[in-house]
């Protein structure tokens, strides 16, 4: 299919629904560069080195159980995401989506959701990037002193400001240079990845593992885990290391056959996903086992990043890699990441939800120009100032993020169902994939956004920090979404004509 004929294709569909297209360029990702992009924007190797053990030591050999069971919900609301995707491809997703379900209110919420996650994500993806960057030159150099450079205040801020400008640079100039450095970045991480996982079970097989634990199905086995809790901590567990597949449907006006090709990566995406993390995992409980002693994956000392401590034994000279894995893991994620805010903020300055500057695209790259460039500033200020006041509140912040993924995937969720009330039950597809699927998925977000929120009002949640007798977690996290409230009811004065339902209209 010709540029021109898939452009004017995917605007005579959007037109079709009430809705309308921005001028981004269409035809441009197919459904393999989709599904890279939304890889990247989870950052396997990123989010393993950091998960693996924390879960570990809640759950023991049962990790994989916990990855199953967290997989569940994210491949329910996945389908209730690719269905509201072919009714109405349309860049907003959440925002777009909700709207039209629910009405302007609740879609201005959702879409602020999803923006104040990912600018959230996006500084925190920054200031891991660093911290690899400065740890790579240190193996290079043979020099450790390097790697505490991250340390230094300013330098950290001036660097992280520097990945920041270079992943928005990208980012800008549309999606096929996104592509295109995302083919490279993600391939590389998962070349290693692999690497690592073979080389790990070679060291099982030939005896020379430090700690061998032959796999065992009982592994894989969600009831086995010895409490509830655990349940709780693999769905919880999941908000994290699976977020980041709903970037595949923020391309949708600028994929090839954008009815079908977002949701279709949205889900190959999720099924890859999971894939390399139950490969990775059993690798890792293979190798080193579950003991708290040495280079046990359950070692209090080996959580903070497992791959940094069990590269050298696994990998052997070839450790440098893990570390150049995870920081391209972080700068890919970082790029691609970049995706959904902007678009999420083009689609809201598009229909007068935000000011009209938002809606402005880059006549050259046909890439939003104003959004882009406005979610690295945020990001950028977010980390500024966030990491000047406490290194607490930038980590705290990251703890509450859940918070936010639940209410934006919940609402979205609940949103086809919603949508879709007339035609759920005309027969066994459209019951399962509008009705129950994302009925089931938004429930048990929603459930886990007010079981989060209840959790961290102790002042023990996260870093222990709180103010007034309330975990800093909580407050930060209901701090976010009532601070999206605020804006709403800006806007709502400023920009009368989205609100009173004028623009985007309800309808199924």
């Amino acid at each position: 299919m010709s540029t021109e004929h898939a452009t004017a294709k995917a605007a005579a569909h959007i037109q079709g629904h009430g809705l309308s297209e921005k001028g981004l360029k269409a035809g441009s990702v197919g459904l393999i560069g989709a599904v890279v992009i939304g890889v990247s924007c989870i950052a396997p190797a990123y989010t393993l080195t950091a998960a693996l053990g924390p879960t570990v030591s809640e759950v023991g050999v049962h990790l994989p159980a916990i990855f199953l069971v967290g997989f569940i919900p994210m491949l329910l609301v996945a389908f209730g995401y690719r269905e509201l995707n072919n009714a109405m491809p349309d860049a907003g997703t959440s925002f777009t989506w909700a709207s039209r379900a629910f009405g302007p209110w609740l879609g201005w919420m959702g879409g602020w959701g999803l923006i104040a996650a990912t600018i959230i994500v996006l500084s925190n993806l920054a200031a891991v990037a660093v911290d690899f960057f400065y740890l790579m030159l240190a193996q290079l150099f043979g020099n450790p002193e390097l790697a505490d450079l991250t340390t230094n205040l300013p330098l950290n801020i001036a660097t992280t400001l520097v990945f920041i400008a270079l992943a928005c640079w990208v980012s800008y100039r549309g999606m096929e240079t996104t592509k295109t450095v995302q083919y490279v970045l993600v391939a590389f991480q998962l070349l290693v990845l692999g690497w690592f996982a073979v080389a790990a079970f070679s060291h099982v097989a030939n005896g020379t593992a430090f700690d061998a634990t032959a796999i065992a199905p009982d592994w894989f086995n969600p009831f086995a885990v010895e409490s509830f809790s655990a349940f709780a901590a693999g769905v919880s567990l999941s908000i994290f290391i699976y977020w980041g597949w709903d970037v595949t449907l923020t391309m949708n006006e600028e994929t090839r056959n954008p009815e079908k090709t977002p949701g279709r990566a949205a889900t190959v995406t999720v099924l890859v996903i999971v894939i390399i993390y139950m490969t990775v995992a059993l690798a890792t409980l293979a190798f080193a086992g579950i003991g708290t002693e040495g280079l046990g994956a359950g070692n209090p000392e080996n959580q903070g990043s497992i791959f940094a401590v069990l590269a050298g034994p696994v990998m052997g000279p070839f450790a440098i890699l893990m570390s150049l894995a995870i920081l391209s893991s972080s700068a890919a994620s970082l790029q691609s990441t970049f995706v959904s805010p902007a678009r999420t903020l083009l689609s809201m300055g598009h229909y007068k939800a935000l000011p009209e500057k938002f809606g402005r695209i880059s006549p050259s790259y046909k890439s939003p120009s104003y959004a882009t460039i406005a979610a690295a500033v945020a990001a950028a200020a977010f980390y500024v100032i966030t990491r000047t006041l406490s290194e607490n509140a930038l980590w705290d912040t990251i703890t509450a993020l859940g918070m936010m993924i639940c209410f934006y995937y919940g609402i979205t969720a609940l949103a086809c169902v919603w949508f879709f009330r007339a035609e759920a039950f005309s027969g066994a597809r459209a019951f399962f994939f509008k009705f129950l699927a994302p009925l089931l998925g938004g429930v048990i977000l929603l459930v886990m956004f007010v079981k989060t929120a209840y959790d961290s009002m102790d002042p023990e949640y996260g870093s222990g920090s709180s103010v007034g007798g309330l975990g800093l977690v909580f407050i930060l996290g209901i701090g976010v979404i009532l601070l999206g409230a605020v804006l709403m009811l800006i806007m709502a004065k400023l920009r009368p004509e989205f609100f009173k339902g004028q623009v985007l209209t309800r309808g199924q």
